[in-house]
């Protein structure tokens, strides 16, 4: 055999020995380009479907700091409401930084008794004497004034601390004096049984001071303020935090029936009386609407200044 014949032959041998040109156009079937072909080989033959399977995503750098997450407004019990203090200075009216103004005098003195009979074990009542509800025989007499006054006095006392209710349901006007935004309250929680308490009450910029708004109105709100539900929230709320006095902002009580219903639940309560204004009869019918079992104590609101005296007006 010449050389030209062995020099064919071998070339046909290596050529036998190649893989189809189309398969080496196949940088996994190549044999010569490890660098692509190593890190896939596993024993069940898959590499190439889990090579489709990578997010894309995954080549990007991700964020050094994770992005915040937006969280819906709630009534939360982390949810702070700024209360508007210099609008209630400018109406006269009780504030941590207000000094010793009349009023802020006056209800020093109103709040000493009502204090020391909230933290009183004794009575003869089934009733929690640390709440207290304020109402008035009529609208217009000062029942929202006297009890955002009290509430802020006894705020600033150094052993307790403040809950105040808005439980005028039909005509809820805290918010409105306080400057903040009405929201989810007391009926929400009676109406919802998966709404708790501390869902809808607010932390307010005085630190010992929480607010509970009155929530939606509802057509059967008597009935409501009535049910074992009410019962139930009332004695969670007077147990839950033993120093805490609970001051409840009530409906008139010759104008609905909500207040006697709620009245029933105090442990005290107080009856403003507008001066000169609100006649003997219609105190003695909101009297006659509390009953006998009450622990009352009335309050003078809008008297005139005494001779020598300085108030513009007072409260006895």
């Amino acid at each position: 055999m010449s050389i030209i014949e062995k020099a064919a032959g071998r070339l046909d041998r290596k050529k036998a020995e190649l893989p189809p040109v189309n398969e080496l156009s196949n940088p996994l079937n190549n044999p010569l380009n490890d660098s692509v072909s190593q890190p896939f080989e596993h024993p069940d033959n898959h590499a190439f479907e889990r090579m489709e399977k990578v997010e894309p995503t995954m080549a990007y750098a991700q964020p050094r700091e994770p992005i915040p997450e937006i969280r819906q407004p709630s009534g939360h019990p982390s949810r702070r409401v700024e209360i508007n203090l210099e609008q209630l200075h400018r109406l006269g009216m009780v504030t941590p930084e207000g000094g010793r103004t009349p009023v802020a005098e006056e209800f020093r003195m109103i709040k000493r008794p009502l204090i020391k009979h909230a933290l009183s074990k004794g009575g003869g009542t089934n009733r929690h004497n640390n709440l207290i509800m304020v109402t008035s025989a009529l609208p217009g007499e000062g029942k929202t004034f006297c009890a955002i006054n009290l509430a802020m006095s006894i705020a600033m006392e150094m052993d307790h601390t403040v809950l105040l209710v808005d439980a005028d349901v039909a005509r809820p006007s805290v918010p409105r004096y306080l400057g903040i935004e009405a929201t989810e309250g007391l009926m929400d929680v009676l109406l919802n049984d998966k709404l708790d308490l501390s869902d809808v009450m607010l932390r307010t910029n005085v630190d010992t001071l929480r607010i509970l708004p009155a929530g939606q109105s509802h057509k059967n709100s008597t009935e409501l303020l009535a049910s074992l539900s009410m019962s139930n929230l009332l004695d969670d709320i007077a147990r839950r935090y033993p120093d805490r006095i609970v001051i409840f902002d009530s409906p008139p009580l010759l104008m609905t029936t909500e207040a006697k219903v709620l009245a029933s639940h105090m442990g005290q309560v107080i009856v403003v009386v507008e001066a000169e204004t609100t006649t003997q009869h219609a105190v003695k019918d909101a009297l006659r609407q509390l009953g006998t079992d009450n622990n009352v104590s009335l309050v003078y609101n809008k008297t005139k200044a005494f001779s020598g005296n300085n108030y513009g007006y007072g409260y006895n």
